[in-house]
Order: C-alpha cells, then sequence, then structure tokens
C-alpha cells in the first residue's frame, strides 16, 4: 500500500510530489495516524527554498512538515496513551527520554531531539508514524482543520506565558504567524494592555483584528518613545519577540522597565551586539525560547482550549488541499497570510 508525500528529494529549491509505502513497521511505542491536515511554518519554506541553514540541515530524500491534525489507526503493541479514533495533534520534538534535560523536566532543550520533518520523516504525507508520547488528544471539540496549527501555537504560548503577564503591559514585536498566535494568547491570558510592532500592513490589520490596543510601525514612527509614552513614561512589563529583528531586540532594551522581561522566540541570521549594561542595571530577565516545555506547555494549551478564549478564524487566514503546496508556499513567502492549513 502506497500514499502521497510532499517530499525534499533532491539538493535544490522546490519540493516533489511523489508516493511511498505506508508505514506498517510501527515500534512498540508508536502508532500510526492518518493525516488530516497540515499547517505550513516557515522553517518549510526555508526547506523549499534551500537556503543556507537547509543545506546543512536537511538530508534528502525527506518527507518534510512537522505540522499536523490526524486520526489514530493502528497502535504499536505497548501502546496505552491513546486508542483508534482518536484525534489527535502533536510535539513535534522526539525527545530521548533519558538524558539529564529529559529527567528534569527539561526535554525542549534535549540534544537528542530529532524533528519530525527535519531529521527524520514528517507529515506532508496521507499517514504518519510517531510515539505515542508525543501526541496531544484534543478533547475540545475543536475542527480538525485548527488542530494543525497546535504546534507553532506551542511556540506561543511557551513564548508569552514564559513571563507572568496577567494584567501586564505586553509587547509583541513581530506580527507574523506565530506572533499573530502571540496577541490571541496574550489577550487570551489577561494582559492588561497589548502593543505590537510590525511593518506589513497586511498582518498590522490582523493584530487588530485580534485585538491588540495599538500597533506601531517601526518605519513610521519612534517607538520606544511612543511605547512609553502608552505606558505612563514607565515602559512595558513584558515583551516577546517573533521578529528575529536586530534593531527590535535593541529598541525592547530601551523601553522595557527596570525589572522588565524579554522573551526570545526569533531566531536572527547573524550575530547581534547588544548593550549589555541595559540588561544589568535595569535588571531585565531574558529568556530564550525554543520548542515547548513537556508537557508544561501543552497543559497551558489545553487550558486555553477548555476555556475557548482562542480565535482560530482569525489567525489561520488560507486553507488550501494538499495539491496546493506551491500556493501555500508563495502566499508565505509574501507575507499575505497568518497560518496557512492545507487538507487531505
Amino acid at each position: 500500500m502506497s500514499m502521497k508525500v510532499i517530499t525534499k528529494s533532491k539538493n535544490e529549491a522546490g519540493f516533489t510530489y511523489c508516493e511511498k509505502p505506508i508505514p506498517e513497521d510501527l515500534k512498540p511505542n508508536e502508532v500510526l495516524i492518518k493525516v488530516k491536515s497540515v499547517s505550513v511554518c516557515g522553517t518549510d519554506v526555508h526547506i523549499y527554498e534551500w537556503d543556507q541553514w537547509s543545506q546543512n540541515r536537511i538530508k534528502p530524500p525527506l518527507t518534510v512538515g512537522h505540522e499536523f491534525s490526524g486520526e489514530v489507526v493502528k497502535l504499536g503493541s505497548e501502546v496505552k496513551l491513546v486508542k483508534i479514533g482518536d484525534l489527535v495533534s502533536s510535539e513535534s520534538h522526539i525527545i530521548c527520554g533519558v538524558c539529564e534535560y529529559c529527567l528534569s523536566g527539561n526535554g525542549h532543550v534535549c540534544p537528542n531531539t530529532k524533528v519530525i520533518g527535519v531529521d527524520v520523516d514528517g507529515c506532508f504525507a496521507e499517514y504518519l508514524k510517531i510515539p505515542e508520547e508525543n501526541l496531544f488528544i484534543d478533547k475540545s471539540g475543536l475542527d480538525p482543520i485548527y488542530l494543525s496549527v497546535f504546534e507553532p501555537l506551542g511556540n506561543a504560548v511557551h513564548a508569552v506565558r514564559h513571563f507572568d503577564i496577567k494584567n501586564k503591559d505586553v509587547v509583541i514585536i513581530g506580527a507574523g504567524p506565530i506572533g499573530l498566535m502571540g496577541i490571541d494568547v496574550a489577550r487570551a491570558s489577561g494582559a492588561r494592555q497589548i502593543i505590537v510592532t510590525e511593518i506589513n500592513e497586511y498582518r498590522i490589520n490582523l493584530a487588530k483584528e485580534l485585538g491588540a490596543d495599538y500597533v506601531l510601525n517601526p518605519t513610521k514612527e519612534d517607538v520606544v518613545s511612543k511605547i512609553r509614552s502608552l505606558t505612563n513614561g514607565e515602559g512595558c512589563d513584558v515583551a516577546v519577540d517573533f521578529s528575529g529583528s536586530i534593531v527590535a531586540i535593541n529598541q525592547a532594551l530601551d523601553y522595557l522597565k527596570p525589572n522588565g522581561a524579554l522573551s526570545i522566540l526569533g531566531v536572527f541570521r547573524k550575530n547581534i551586539d547588544l548593550d549589555l549594561n541595559k540588561i544589568v542595571f535595569k535588571g531585565l530577565h531574558i529568556y530564550g525560547v525554543t520548542g515547548r516545555r513537556i508537557p508544561e506547555t501543552w497543559n497551558q494549551l489545553d487550558e486555553l482550549l477548555q476555556k475557548k478564549a482562542l480565535n482560530f478564524d482569525k489567525f489561520v487566514t488560507h486553507q488550501f488541499k494538499f495539491s496546493e503546496m506551491e500556493e501555500a508556499v508563495k502566499i508565505m513567502r509574501e507575507g499575505k497570510s497568518g497560518k496557512v492549513v492545507l487538507t487531505l
């Protein structure tokens, strides 16, 4: 039996549509998923473009994709956490479970991590095998189209909620797909005031729709002075970077109040020069965000789902068929989307 897949088959730009055998060789702790929807990540676009990072990391041929929803259709011999028929989303990082980081509750930085669609075959396929420990069983009744964005939504939850934001002034830096989710998470988590910085007009409008109190365009106004004026001259309590902008990070050090906090999810293309004295003398707290804390972030996400507190229909902006991957990538490269989902 074969299935349709999207692969990185050659050391060049683009993806390939082809067929592979349906995985049947389940390990005792693995399950087989019939994929219902997948969402396209910026990482997938990097792999499509075959940029320097991709060339150093990806080893073709590889089935790509790491964000999905699906139905459990087959169980390994020792599976106990899920059952056939469960609708699931998934953690994309397969961690070892035995290193000092995994054993201390810090599996999100496990050095032995394998990422589906990056290090091992991924979810841009009709079927996928994955360890049961990675699966998140949805109990909220959410449309499976939206289940596929839980992995990046977990990034937003991790980044926004690492520091206490309830009744705090929060700046979201960058309103790309995950930044848009971050706005929604901040609103649902009780932020007092949400200020967003973004230069893309399409995403500025989306940020406003998601409940941002103010959206500032750094190319048109002085972000530092404006944020200070919006916070009674004191500065914001928490800033969360989704942009990977060197300029934006340096601005954040200026508009954060003393004892303020900065979470950084954005990835930078080159080394960054920072005035460390600002961090020292203002007593700032800096946190680097990678992946999702397991299971803490997933529990926080579940809490938001049970409250029906998130606006999936606002940050998931485009839906395509599985066969329309090229169009999905095009929309993302143009910056004219929030999250983009493909249905199988």
